[in-house]
């Protein structure tokens, strides 16, 4: 729904990397400096992803091995702090990527979050540890915006949706690599390994990032700025104004609901089912079926939010996640246990994904950045809630169930709020056939 146009200027772009045709619009085409950015993007995804997991991996560990005093309750609270960081990272990094530049930001993030994920592995106490989830949640939370806004601007508008839920595919493949990983590494090496696996972000793929990413965003000098900025407001006021204030408030109250249930799963899932009585090995291979059941969902949520747009999608699959973590409380057989957590891996975090299509879609170029950010900082607020509120769950003598009752309703209230925008759009659509943006979402 885009009301304001983008012009099309010459592209400055880093050494190695092919830019896009225009700025804060989409490319005429996919090049292949296009796919080597997106892969770039992609890969850093996964390390989001990786983050996701890597403390419910370590949790258990903290708890019985560090000797930090931790109990169920303050090691929720810790798990609660990268999701802090990453609320902030997400809403100032957006606002950041439209001002300073996508390659600027995507870099500067990564770097921070591959430092201090690095230095967890020598923390001395929990509270040391804490702050420094909270500094790397700070970068990884910038991230996700960035690398979407960048994509968004990388693609052919017909390919945008696809391509933006493919590239959060990086975040349950993350995940389950982390499942993977802590099975051989903990036993072996302990809880300090699994931080460690950062370094590769940081020695590897940053290097990547400097040769393929390119800037999207055109330099505005201080002349041009005045201008430019009458035309083309930005900024968070933009966003919570006509005509967007409406559906940017229902976005980030989706995303605060959906996020509530695939972060407490992913910080929760194993201890969950080590309370219900497995083995460490046996409770981290549920959660590589829930990430599995990620990395499906992404690609059948990329085919499906084409084919019957992202917000119908979105609805079909929050309701999917909501019914199968119902099923979970029933006590149902082991095989039952891993089809339902494969589903709801496929429903939460594809509604995810959909939901960061959706936005890319609906909002014009030069507030692109800046509302991923909205919605994803802001919904880092039900990241933020979900491993505290199951931890006291848990210590209130709750049980199991109750954690799964709790991301089941988060599920099921993503699904009546994105009804919700999609009427919204729909009406909006219908009374100013003009606003062309809406109808791709």
């Amino acid at each position: 729904m885009n009301h304001t146009q983008s012009v099309a200027v010459p592209q400055r772009s880093s050494p190695g990397a092919s830019a896009p045709s225009t700025v804060g619009g989409p490319a005429s085409r996919f090049s292949k400096g296009s796919a080597a950015a997106v892969l770039v993007c992609w890969l850093l995804v996964v390390f989001d992803g990786y983050d996701l997991i890597v403390y419910g991996t370590v949790q258990s560990s903290l708890i019985s091995e560090t000797g930090w005093g931790l109990t169920k309750a303050t090691a929720g609270t810790i798990g609660s702090m990268a999701f802090v960081g990453m609320m902030i990272g997400a809403i100032f990094a957006g606002r950041m990527a439209d001002s300073w530049g996508r390659r600027r930001t995507i870099l500067g993030c990564a770097i921070v979050f591959s430092i201090f994920t690095i230095l967890c592995a020598f923390a001395p106490n929990a509270a040391v540890f804490g702050g420094l989830r909270l500094l790397a949640g700070i970068g990884l939370g910038g991230l996700v915006p960035s690398a979407n806004a960048l994509v968004a601007e990388l693609v052919p508008t017909k390919w945008r949706s696809t391509i933006a839920t493919l590239m959060m595919s990086g975040v349950p493949i993350g995940g389950s690599i982390a499942a993977l990983v802590g099975i051989q590494l903990i036993p072996a090496f302990g809880w300090e390994s699994m931080f460690l696996v950062a370094v590769l972000a940081l020695m590897i793929v940053v290097p990547l990032g400097l040769k393929y990413l390119p800037e999207t965003l055109a330099p505005v000098s201080a002349e041009d700025r005045g201008t430019r900025n009458l035309k083309e407001p930005i900024g968070f006021k933009s966003l919570l104004r006509a005509p967007y204030l409406g559906v940017s408030l229902l976005f980030a109250l989706a995303t605060i609901a959906t996020l509530f249930a695939w972060y407490g799963l992913g910080t929760w899932l194993p201890n969950l089912m080590q309370l219900a009585g497995y083995n460490l090995g046996s409770a981290l291979t549920f959660a590589l079926a829930l990430n599995l059941g990620a990395v499906a969902g992404s690609v059948i949520t990329a085919w499906a939010g084409t084919r019957f747009g992202p917000i119908p999608t979105a609805i079909a699959a929050a309701a999917v996640a909501a019914g199968a973590l119902v099923v979970l409380v029933t006590g149902p057989p082991v095989t039952v246990v891993y089809l339902m957590l494969v589903l709801a891996g496929v429903g939460t975090h594809g509604t995810q994904c959909l939901i960061i299509a959706a936005v890319a879609s609906h909002y014009p170029g030069h507030l692109r950045g800046t509302a991923l950010g909205w919605a994803l900082g802001t919904g880092r607020i039900g990241a933020v809630a979900a491993p505290q509120i199951g931890g006291l769950l848990l210590a209130a003598g709750l049980g199991v169930n109750s954690n799964f009752l709790a991301f089941a309703g988060a599920a099921a209230i993503a699904a009546v709020l994105l009804a919700a925008v999609g009427l919204k759009l729909k009406s909006k659509l219908s009374t100013s056939p003009s606003l062309t943006g809406a109808s791709n979402v």
